[in-house]
């Protein structure tokens, strides 16, 4: 590998919005992500639906059920 052209790899604190916090290696020092594999749907087997402007209630009614 060539000297001096290479990021520093740091270990990171990443930071989720569920609150859960671990540390990983990364070029970035800190990390912020919105879902991780304590909070996604796939890994904790909890399906979330989230009625986004009406958009169920919208295709309910379009469609009669």
């Amino acid at each position: 590998m060539k000297e001096a052209i290479h990021p520093k790899y740091h270990v990171t604190t990443m930071t989720c919005a569920c609150g859960s916090v671990f540390e990983t290696g990364s070029v970035k020092e800190n990390l912020r992500v919105e879902i991780c594999s304590a909070c996604h749907p796939f890994y904790t087997g909890k399906q979330k639906f989230i009625d986004v402007g009406g958009r169920v209630d919208k295709f309910k009614k379009k469609y009669g059920i």
